[in-house]
C-alpha cells in the first residue's frame, strides 16, 4: 500500500487528534478535527492504513494544503 501524506482542506488550527502513530485505521475514518472561523473541520482518512506519523499537535496553526499526517 503507498504511503500517503494527509493534507488540510483549510487554513485554522487543530483542535483535536483523534490517532497516534502505529494505529490501525479504515478507510474514511475521523483523523482529526479541525478549527476555522469557529467551524468544526473533520479530517478523513483517504485509504485505510498505520499511522506513520502526525506532523502537527493540538492547538498548532495550520495553512490550507499544510501536510497533518502520513498513512502507509
Amino acid at each position: 500500500m503507498a504511503e500517503v501524506t494527509v493534507t488540510a482542506e483549510v487554513a485554522g488550527t487543530v483542535w483535536k487528534n483523534l490517532v497516534q502513530v502505529g494505529q490501525q485505521v479504515e478507510a474514511d475514518q475521523e483523523l482529526m478535527i479541525l478549527e476555522s472561523m469557529k467551524m468544526e473541520i473533520p479530517v478523513h482518512a483517504p485509504q485505510a492504513g498505520t499511522i506513520i506519523a502526525v506532523l502537527v499537535a493540538e492547538q498548532d496553526a495550520i495553512s490550507e494544503e499544510q501536510p497533518l499526517l502520513k498513512i502507509g
